[in-house]
């Protein structure tokens, strides 16, 4: 994934910066990235590996030698970013966060129109933010250049562009992930997580629309191009990746989470009688909580997450490891969970690896049942908008790989389509298959039809394509 942070004020603005770039560290994992622009000094980039250590640490010299009064920053879970650009539009600084589906293509007719080269990062794929600002470039000026990267881009990108003016700021066409801005006395910021600037001084201001871009200035925030008519974003924002006190499209993270876990407990009455109910750190907690709130069965922490020096950005890339360091962080509490027949609620499931250690180190500790209620329906599809998952292929979810063993290699659309139907007979045999390879006393997912009741927002403005198909 990724996110970031803009801002454009009368005063120095790195303070702001840095600290609202920082607070998008859960996004990304690899690489964080400032620039700012000084009339004197021009622009002044930093960028810094952020594998082993966090952005905050990694960026405190440049906190106090940076100067400027507007600057973009980001955390980025692939290519090194912000990049700086000299091109007929002049000097500039980019930013994106989405992903791109027909790279090849669009790299053929840069090629066909003069493009001599691109940079190959590790593993030979072209950094897709220099793809970005080469899209830009094939046009006459700044506006026409993201218009024409919204339109021809396969998948999702939203754009922030730091020029000596101001920041533009184009959210992606469909508006998949959110652009939000903040205003204060002296300026205004614009950010993915909307709470990133509260504990900075700024207000909310507004959010971009669906393919709407705008210039920010210190002095003002002017719309060049209104918003589309067609959203689709994200619904994973509210599930799992945006940060609890993180709203969009006016929807809290945490309110939603709570809503979500209420509908899980009023579908899954009478299945089961657990002792206590708990969620798996940290997304799955609000849903927990909600769940217990609507069915009374208390809620408990039966092991907690050790972050001192284990936050997310210490996360590896490689997932063997991934699955290794996300038990170590998990410390079990035994009085809690020595025969105790407990429900545990995580986010979702996708490849089942962690969940599958996590509750077999609940049963070691003592816990005589472990109940699993994900907080979304099963994972079906790859998602290929946003990179919310780093799984490489469909064939990392577990759902396909039991769907798989079930019909063959070659599976037909439609019969995809059944198992993605919580009231099919294939849909049951997926599910009671997934308990049986996880070891899991009992498994129920959210309903689609429930998840997206407990949104308060309209079905049509949602991406459901992981789940569903459906785009």
């Amino acid at each position: 994934m990724g996110g970031f942070f803009g801002v454009a004020s009368k005063n120095d603005c790195v303070f702001d910066l840095f600290f609202g770039t920082d607070y998008h560290s859960h996004l990304g994992t690899r690489r964080g990235g400032m620039v700012v622009f000084d009339k004197e000094q021009g622009f002044d980039r930093s960028i810094h590996n952020i594998e082993n250590s966090p952005f905050r640490t990694k960026f405190e010299k440049e906190v106090n030698e940076m100067k400027g009064n507007i600057g973009i920053g980001c955390i980025s879970d692939y290519e090194p970013q912000p990049l700086i650009v000299r091109s007929h539009h002049g000097t500039f600084a980019i930013t994106t966060v989405g992903k791109i589906n027909n790279v090849d293509s669009i790299v053929d007719k840069i090629f066909s129109n003069g493009n001599t080269h691109f940079l190959e990062m590790s593993g030979g794929e072209i950094n897709a933010t220099e793809l970005v600002a080469a899209i830009i470039n094939q046009k006459e000026n700044m506006i026409d250049g993201l218009r024409f990267a919204q339109e021809i881009i396969e998948g999702s990108m939203t754009i922030l562009i730091l020029t000596p003016l101001g920041i533009y700021v184009a959210r992606d066409k469909y508006g998949r992930t959110p652009a939000i801005i903040g205003k204060n006395e002296n300026g205004y910021c614009v950010t993915f997580e909307s709470f990133a600037y509260l504990n900075l001084g700024y207000e909310d201001y507004k959010e971009l629309g669906p393919g709407e871009i705008d210039i920010i200035t210190p002095e003002e925030v002017r719309m060049l191009v209104k918003p589309g008519g067609e959203m689709k974003i994200c619904t994973f924002l509210w599930i799992y990746y945006g940060y609890p006190t993180s709203s969009y499209e006016g929807i809290n993270v945490e309110e939603m989470r709570y809503r979500c876990g209420s509908m899980l407990a009023k579908r899954d009455k009478g299945n089961c009688e657990p002792d206590i109910v708990a969620g798996v750190p940290d997304s799955g907690t609000a849903h927990a909580v909600g769940y217990a709130n609507e069915s009374g069965i208390p809620f408990s922490r039966p092991f907690i997450k050790y972050t001192p020096t284990w936050p997310r950005s210490f996360m590896p890339t490689i997932q063997s490891k991934r699955n290794l360091i996300a038990k170590m962080k998990l410390i079990p509490v035994h009085d809690l969970i020595k025969d105790r027949k407990l429900l545990l609620i995580d986010d979702s499931i996708v490849r089942g690896t962690q969940l599958r250690e996590t509750t077999e180190f609940l049963y070691n500790s003592g816990a005589k049942e472990v109940h699993i209620r994900p907080a979304c329906p099963p994972l079906v599809y790859g998602c290929k908008y946003i990179n919310f998952s780093r799984s490489t292929s469909e064939m990392d979810l577990i759902t396909r790989r039991v769907i798989r063993d079930f019909e063959g290699e070659n599976v037909s659309e439609e019969k995809l389509k059944e198992y993605t139907n919580p009231d099919s007979e294939n849909y049951n045999r997926m599910i009671e298959e997934i308990r049986k390879q996880l070891n899991f006393t009992s498994l129920r997912y959210h309903r689609l039809d429930d998840m997206i009741n407990s949104m308060d927002i309209d079905k049509s403005k949602l991406c459901t394509y992981c789940w569903n198909g459906e785009e």
